[in-house]
């Protein structure tokens, strides 16, 4: 059986190709959310707050957890 669990993460990127976080140790991790909708939120929230810098993006990862039968 299988759950998941929904992270926001990102930060400002070094550059518009958005390949390499500009400071790793000033990157965001938000979360875990149990639902995809939560995390959603967050993300539309961080997106909102940071909206006057371009090259800084955020994103919703999904970390599978399989749990024992």
């Amino acid at each position: 059986m299988t759950s998941q669990r929904f992270w926001v993460i990102g930060g400002d990127y070094s550059c518009m190709g958005f390949k390499a976080l500009r400071d790793s140790n000033a990157a965001t991790l938000a979360g875990p959310f149990e639902s995809e909708g939560d995390a959603k939120s967050e993300w539309k929230r961080l997106s909102r707050e940071h909206s006057s810098r371009a090259a800084t993006r955020f994103s919703i990862a999904v970390e599978q957890i399989v749990l024992p039968d």
